[in-house]
């Protein structure tokens, strides 16, 4: 079996037109690679074209405030990816406006690990360092019967070498491309059309029976459940107030309303007492009103947000109130931009 050139003529006839592949351009290459990152093509293709044409040159990126390019990020998830994003950008100008221009080098920026460098290495400068995602764990898991866990050491150093081995020297760049839209679109995770795929007669997986069992993965960390009681302050212009979240940790850097964290639902009476509540409304007259009595879900990889949403009613003006269109302007997180969307202008 010569599987790159059975994967590279299945590419060639599948492949899907996306707009950075049509460039050597590494800035279009590694803007692509981080917004695809634990995300569709479908959901950030629209995000690469209005990053492309908000930021047309690394340097444009770099020059940006990081609010305004979280602002840009707003509904993609796993923020970091733009924080990285803006911090790598500035590095590269910060080094004579020079992207590093092979795999050792552009793993010394920031958010740009193994693959992102693979990636970025063969598809702009042709150089033969193969790329290991999802979908090539599951191709190669399957194709050649893998079991050890793709998520363990081991796994990803057997994966590894064998990726490196298979890759072709000559067309790295057709070659990674291939086995990346192979996984994606061909020996997808659920009900893959076996019938009509090139590898079926070399395929220990299919030939096993063993499609569902591969790959391979270690079970995920325990869910944390966190109470989120969030406060949303109107003032009698109709204001309201943001904090901006810390630097590190989960949507580091986003706006959302202040909140109470608790153990579960609260009391009003426990709402009132609780020191995150003092530190926004001390010596405020307030009347306050639950809007939801039970909590919207919101799941993240690790952690499962119970938000609860207290409307507080302000009889005087709050020196760090900002308008609704001010708010709206903030990079805000999932659940705050939901919450806007669907429920803002709130009724009396």
């Amino acid at each position: 079996m010569n599987f790159s050139n059975k994967l590279i003529s299945w590419y060639q006839l599948h492949k899907r037109d996306l707009p950075w592949r049509h460039t050597s351009d590494p800035y279009f290459i590694w803007l692509s690679e981080i917004i695809l990152q634990q995300t569709r093509v479908n959901q950030g293709l629209p995000y690469y074209l209005r990053f492309v044409e908000a930021f047309p040159s690394v340097q444009d990126l770099a020059a940006a405030p990081q609010e305004d390019v979280l602002k840009l990020w707003q509904g993609l998830g796993y923020y970091s990816r733009a924080r990285n994003l803006h911090t790598a950008a500035v590095q590269v100008v910060d080094n004579g406006d020079t992207f590093p221009n092979n795999y050792k080098e552009l793993l010394k920026l920031k958010g740009i690990g193994d693959y992102t460098a693979a990636a970025i290495a063969s598809f702009a400068y042709n150089e033969p360092v193969a790329v290991v995602d999802g979908n090539v764990y599951r191709v190669l898991s399957r194709i050649f019967g893998i079991s050890t866990p793709i998520n363990s050491t081991d796994g990803i150093k057997e994966f590894k070498k064998l990726a490196q081995e298979l890759i072709d020297p000559k067309h790295p760049a057709s070659h990674n491309q291939a086995i990346m839209e192979f996984g994606a679109m061909q020996c997808v995770p659920k009900n893959p059309d076996c019938n009509i795929c090139p590898f079926q007669k070399d395929c220990v997986a299919f030939q096993d029976e063993r499609i569902t069992e591969l790959p391979v993965k270690i079970k995920k960390t325990k869910v944390l459940n966190l109470h989120h009681h969030y406060m949303v302050t109107v003032t009698p212009s109709g204001k309201t107030i943001l904090q901006e979240r810390p630097q590190s940790g989960i949507w580091a850097g986003l706006y959302e309303f202040p909140f109470v964290e608790a153990k579960g639902a609260l009391l009003p009476s426990e709402l009132t007492t609780a020191v995150d509540y003092e530190n926004v409304y001390s010596g405020v007259r307030f009347r306050e009103s639950v809007f939801n009595q039970e909590p919207i879900i919101h799941k993240l990889s690790h952690r499962k947000i119970h938000a609860y949403f207290w409307i507080i009613h302000t009889e005087s003006e709050l020196e760090n109130a900002i308008t609704i269109e001010g708010a709206r302007s903030k990079p805000l997180h999932v659940l705050m931009e939901r919450f806007m969307t669907q429920f803002w202008p709130l009724k009396s």
